[in-house]
């Protein structure tokens, strides 16, 4: 289970996000992007040291600030059942879009060593013309 699949799935859902200061935000998620910054709306905005209150109609959080957020256990729950369903459906079907495994011999692939022969930038069925010896510069 992807972290961002579990966030969109958490749409319209309470939650409760704890940022590295200690500050924690309990609302519900609006909305989610890429690097995981937040927007959460009616939003309890709690102090470290837990002695101050703020509630806030919307609220932005970066993502990089949050060290964790709790979800309810029922979007947990929808998560797996969507791919449980997902995984039944796909079983049986050949996806295409992977690429074939290629034998470790056969050279020419992307990156790599190359095949048989070397393929690394070196002479390798005659190692030794490839060598500039300290007798043969200074001849």
């Amino acid at each position: 289970m992807l972290p961002l699949t579990l966030l969109r799935t958490a749409q319209n859902h309470p939650m409760l996000v704890e940022l590295k200061n200690g500050e924690t935000y309990n609302g519900h998620l609006v909305s989610c992007d890429n690097w995981m910054n937040i927007n959460l709306r009616e939003v309890i905005c709690t102090s470290r040291d837990g002695d101050r209150f703020w509630r806030m109609p919307e609220v932005y959080i970066r993502g990089v600030n949050i060290k964790y957020l709790r979800i309810p256990d029922e979007v947990i729950d929808m998560v797996r059942e969507e791919e449980s369903k997902h995984q039944r459906q796909s079983r049986g079907k050949i996806d295409t879009n992977k690429r074939p495994m290629l034998n470790r011999n056969s050279g020419g692939g992307p990156g790599g060593r190359g095949g048989s022969l070397g393929g690394s930038g070196r002479n390798t069925r005659n190692p030794k013309s490839n060598q500039n010896t300290y007798k043969n510069r200074n001849k």
